[in-house]
């Protein structure tokens, strides 16, 4: 089963039930609550039956959830005119704007893997998600006159922008999540020059 998309020609009931099983898992995460896939189930009004016939898991709805969330996010990143430094600056924006906006849904994940072993593998909730921010990372690469890395520059966005930091930064320093965006954005022009640059590799 996968969590790419629904399966092509299903039934408007079908669809509807497995959306509504979508948004409720979302729902329940984002107060901060521990829920089962009975519970997803309630607040779906489905059944449990009806539940696990979409889903395996509860990660793997909410990494449904997730890549819906990324999707989101793509869409919104090639709808902007601007590009490289500054596209990078309006998506990250987004992205924190998001994650705000679905709170601890957004940072449910029980994966042992690191980063790059999960995009690497095909994680749809990841590559989405570096989908809508691989053009603005290169051509900022470009304008940095650094060599781009390819998905270790995903890596570094991510090191910066994993949702549980966001929280962190905005509840624990209170600082507003546009503050957030624009200050996790200059650390990474700055991790991008030491990761790519010319001194990059090199002992101290």
């Amino acid at each position: 089963m996968t969590t790419a998309g629904a399966a092509p020609g299903l039934r408007s009931d079908t669809l509807r039930n497995r959306k509504h099983i979508i948004r409720s898992a979302g729902r329940l995460f984002a107060e901060g609550r521990q829920a089962t896939m009975a519970d997803i189930a309630r607040a779906a009004e489905v059944s449990t039956a009806t539940a696990y016939r979409h889903f395996a898991s509860v990660d793997e709805v909410l990494a449904r959830f997730r890549f819906d969330v990324g999707s989101e996010l793509l869409e919104y990143s090639r709808g902007q005119q601007a590009a490289g430094l500054e596209l990078l600056r309006l998506v990250s924006c987004k992205w924190v704007e998001l994650v705000v906006a679905h709170g601890r849904a957004m940072v449910h994940t029980r994966s042992g893997e690191g980063y790059l072993a999960r995009l690497r593998t095909g994680a749809t909730h990841l590559t989405v998600q570096a989908d809508a921010l691989s053009p603005a990372l290169r051509d900022t690469c470009l304008e940095l006159g650094v060599d781009d890395p390819g998905d270790e520059a995903m890596f570094l966005w991510n090191v910066m922008f994993d949702p549980r930091e966001i929280f962190d930064l905005i509840e624990t320093l209170g600082l507003t999540p546009e503050e957030t965006a624009r200050r996790l954005v200059t650390t990474l022009v700055a991790a991008l020059k030491g990761w790519c640059g010319p001194d990059a590799g090199r002992r101290p």
